[in-house]
């Protein structure tokens, strides 16, 4: 994946306004009017969000007839998750060194710290 894509996907999910907009659009298509609607925004300020979107793939405008529905496009999202998740191995190992960790201490029980038992 190119990275100028990831980017794109990080940068417009980075604004709590983009990922609102992205979430009522999982529900089905809107209008520009209709995904204003839940904010204190303009229309051309939802407007400049929906560019953004646009620009990172992740929405999509259509016609239909005077309608200019927008929908949700996914794929970027995919291919976000996607890179997130090599870094879960990461993750799991650090969770199973606490874990291992917290048995330690659990097995050594609650005096050991106390006494300055290593």
């Amino acid at each position: 994946m190119a990275a100028d894509v990831l980017d794109a996907t990080f940068a417009a999910l980075a604004d709590p306004t983009r990922r609102a907009i992205l979430a009522r659009l999982m529900e089905g298509e809107a209008t520009v009017t209709e995904l204003a609607a839940p904010f204190a925004m303009s229309q051309p300020g939802i407007s400049k969000h929906l560019r953004v979107l646009e620009r990172a793939g992740l929405v999509s405008r259509g016609r239909d007839a005077q309608r200019r529905p927008c929908r949700l496009e996914a794929a970027p999202l995919k291919d976000a998750v996607d890179w997130l998740a090599g870094y879960r191995s990461y993750w799991e190992e650090s969770y199973q060194r606490l874990d291992a960790l917290l048995g330690e201490l659990d097995h050594d029980g609650p005096d050991a710290a106390e006494q300055g038992t290593p």
